[in-house]
C-alpha cells in the first residue's frame, strides 16, 4: 500500500515537472524573435579592421621597428658623416666662403649631411613600402587571404588596407628618422611647423604610390621568393636613379633623364626645399603634382587589379 501511495506521489512530481516544462517552452516559442544583429558592411569599417591587424603585428614588434631603422641610421651615422665634402674642398685651398659658395652650388645647402638626410627620409619610406607586397605574399600562403575573400570585405579594401598601413609604418619610422638626423647634426634653421608638415605630406603621397606599387605586383604571387626578387629588381634603381644620395646635376646626361622620371626624386626634392631650404629641382607646386597624380593613379590601378585578380 506505501508502495502504491509513493509511486503514484512520484508520478505526480513528475506530470507537474513536465507541465512546467511544457509552459516554460510555450511562453518561450511566444516571445517576438529577436532581431538579427546587423553586420557591418561599411567599406570604412573592413578597410579599418585590415589596416590594424597589419599595424598590430608591426607596433607588437619592436624588434621589427628596430631593424628596419638600422640601415638608414648607418647611412646617416657613417656616410653621411664619413662623405664630408668641405674636407675635400678645403684640401685644395678653397676658403671657408668658397667652400659654401661650392657645396651651396652642388647641394642646394652648405651641409651635405643634412642633404642625405632628406634622403634618407625616402629611403626608409621606399624599403617600407616595399615590404607591403611582402604582407599580400604571406596573407595568401598562410590561408588569411582566402578568409578575406570570403566575407564582404570589399577586394578593393584589402589592397587600401596594405597601403595604409604601410604608409602608417613609414611615417613613423620617417619621423624617428629625422629626430635622429636631426641629434646627429642636421641644419635646422629652416625648420618650421608648415615645412615639416608639408614634407610629411609628400612623405604620405610616396609611401602611398609606393605602396601601391609593390601590393599591385603582389596581387597574383604565392612565392615570397619571387617577391623578393622584384623588391631587389626596383628598390636600387628607384633609389640610385635618384637624387636621394647626389644631386642630379653631378650625373651623366642619360641619367639626369632617369632621375626626372623617376617619382622618388620629386618627394626628395620638395623635402629638400621644406626642410633646408635648398634649390629645388623643380617648384613646390610640381614636385606635390606629380606625388599627388602618382598617389592616386596607382592606388585606383591596384583598386581595380584587386577586383581581377584577388581569388581564392
Amino acid at each position: 500500500m506505501e508502495k502504491t501511495e509513493l509511486n503514484e506521489q512520484t508520478s505526480s512530481e513528475n506530470s507537474s515537472v513536465q507541465q512546467k516544462q511544457n509552459e516554460e517552452n510555450l511562453a518561450r516559442e511566444q516571445q517576438p524573435f529577436r532581431t538579427r544583429p546587423k553586420m557591418s558592411t561599411s567599406p570604412l569599417h573592413g578597410l579599418w579592421a585590415l589596416t590594424n591587424r597589419d599595424l598590430r603585428k608591426w607596433y607588437t614588434n619592436p624588434i621589427q621597428l628596430f631593424v628596419s631603422l638600422i640601415q638608414p641610421i648607418v647611412w646617416l651615422g657613417l656616410f653621411g658623416k664619413a662623405l664630408n665634402f668641405g674636407t675635400f674642398i678645403a684640401g685644395s685651398g678653397a676658403s671657408q666662403a668658397q667652400q659654401d659658395l661650392i657645396l651651396k652650388n652642388f647641394f642646394g645647402t652648405t651641409s651635405y649631411f643634412s642633404f642625405l638626410a632628406c634622403g634618407m627620409l625616402a629611403f626608409i619610406v621606399l624599403f617600407t613600402s616595399a615590404f607591403s607586397g611582402m604582407s599580400v605574399v604571406f596573407d595568401r600562403r598562410f590561408g588569411f587571404l582566402n578568409k578575406a575573400l570570403s566575407t564582404p570585405v570589399a577586394r578593393g579594401s584589402i589592397v587600401m588596407g596594405k597601403i595604409l598601413q604601410s604608409v602608417v609604418r613609414s611615417l613613423v619610422q620617417s619621423a624617428i628618422v629625422l629626430v635622429i638626423a636631426v641629434v646627429l647634426g642636421m641644419d635646422t634653421t629652416h625648420f618650421t611647423p608648415l615645412g615639416i608638415a608639408g614634407t610629411f605630406l609628400i612623405i604620405f603621397l610616396m609611401g602611398t604610390g609606393l605602396s601601391a606599387l609593390f601590393t599591385m605586383l603582389a596581387l597574383r604571387s604565392g612565392d615570397w621568393q619571387t617577391q623578393m626578387a622584384i623588391i631587389n629588381l626596383l628598390n636600387m634603381p628607384l633609389l640610385f636613379a635618384s637624387n636621394a644620395l647626389f644631386p642630379a646635376k653631378i650625373m651623366p646626361t642619360w641619367l639626369q633623364d632617369v632621375v626626372k622620371l623617376n617619382p622618388v626624386s620629386y618627394a626628395i626634392d620638395a623635402a629638400r626645399q621644406l626642410l633646408i631650404g635648398a634649390t629645388g629641382m623643380t617648384s613646390l607646386l610640381v614636385d606635390f603634382s606629380v606625388m599627388m597624380g602618382f598617389a592616386i593613379i596607382l592606388s585606383a590601378i591596384g583598386i581595380v587589379l584587386s577586383w581581377r585578380l584577388l581569388s581564392k
